[in-house]
């Protein structure tokens, strides 16, 4: 199945695309090229690549635009919020993938691979900067607002990825450990994403609570997706090899679930991923075949449709226009459409 993609998505990239373009301008030449790559403005020369925006879907922005609406503002005005949470995003890609090694993003090699590690690193340094320049250049104080709503969320998105990378060298995560991962590592940000733009603009703060709940609750469910597409997912949607998440024995919540479940298939699969020899095709397929005879891809399925039902539930019970309510809805159908 291939989700269509909701139009507020489409618009916010056309929409939030030129601001991304200026800040990025800002940068130095050397800086520049890197992030002007990864954000799939330009080819690996620096020649333009013909996009409106940057490359990905811009979930983010489409969702930061969205909660200014919420809020009864136009779209137009909480811009410079939907550009800081894509920059901050990107930030975290770009040093991600490092971390993980990744040498495919978006169907083209990651920036590290192409410039290397260090300028991957100052380039994701220089779009964290970015965007806190982007909303403290804003009106006072929802600016300064707006600024500590996404450095909170900086702060435990970098949590997540330390209890990410301490994971590896682990045998014992329980499945409450990498629920708090993933809420740190991929929620906190999303629920920026859904509130900054209120925040930006002076929504109350009963808005801009109610909408954060429904962005961690649709960020959980994201994650839990994506880690099922990490095993499961065609390259062709993920954009990444198949099983890459297993050939990188990640503890993703699906793994983690089946290391936890007690059962025959669970210890063989925490057996496998202890091997120190590197895994070949066939443990591959015999690793994708255990979390699903554990249970982890079910686990995961089922705890996916509980997050995004939880989230529908912050949607009913916030104020905001119906119309705004059900574009929030249609995108965070979309964010976790099974693509497999």
């Amino acid at each position: 199945m291939t989700a269509t993609i909701p139009a507020g998505v489409e618009s916010a990239r056309d929409l939030v695309g030129p601001a991304v373009a200026a800040a990025v301008d800002r940068l130095s030449p050397d800086v520049r090229i890197v992030a002007s790559y990864h954000l799939g403005l330009t080819d690996a020369e620096g020649r333009p690549a013909g996009r409106s925006g940057p490359a990905g879907k811009a979930l983010r922005p489409a969702l930061a635009l969205l909660s200014a609406r919420a809020a009864g503002a136009a779209p137009e005005r909480g811009v410079p919020a939907a550009a800081a949470v894509e920059f901050v995003h990107n930030f975290s890609l770009l040093h991600d993938d490092i971390m993980d090694g990744d040498t495919e993003r978006r169907h083209r090699p990651t920036a590290w691979t192409v410039y290397g590690v260090g300028a991957a690193i100052l380039a994701g340094d220089a779009l964290l900067v970015l965007a806190q320049d982007l909303l403290l250049e804003g009106p006072a104080p929802q600016g300064l607002w707006a600024s500590r709503c996404l450095s909170a969320a900086v702060q435990r998105l970098i949590a997540g990825q330390g209890a990410d990378l301490a994971f590896e060298r682990r045998d014992d995560v329980t499945l409450d450990e990498c629920q708090q991962m993933a809420g740190d590592k991929t929620a906190a940000l999303m629920a920026c994403a859904c509130s900054i733009g209120a925040i930006y603009v002076g929504a109350p703060a009963e808005l801009a609570m109610g909408l954060a709940g429904f962005g961690a609750h649709v960020g959980l469910a994201f994650q839990l997706v994506d880690d099922l597409l990490g095993i499961w997912g065609a390259p062709e949607i993920t954009g990444k090899p198949v099983r890459a998440d297993l050939r990188a024995r990640k503890k993703s919540l699906p793994v983690v679930a089946a290391l936890t479940s007690g059962t025959e298939p669970g210890r063989e699969l925490g057996a496998l991923l202890r091997q120190t020899e590197p895994l070949t095709e066939d443990d591959l397929l015999r690793a994708a075949g255990l979390v699903e005879e554990a249970g982890g891809r079910e686990w995961a399925e089922t705890a996916a449709d509980s997050a995004l039902s939880s989230a529908g539930q912050c949607l009913g019970d916030t104020d905001m226009p119906d119309d705004v309510r059900a574009e929030f809805a249609g995108i965070a159908e979309f964010i976790t459409a099974r693509q497999w």
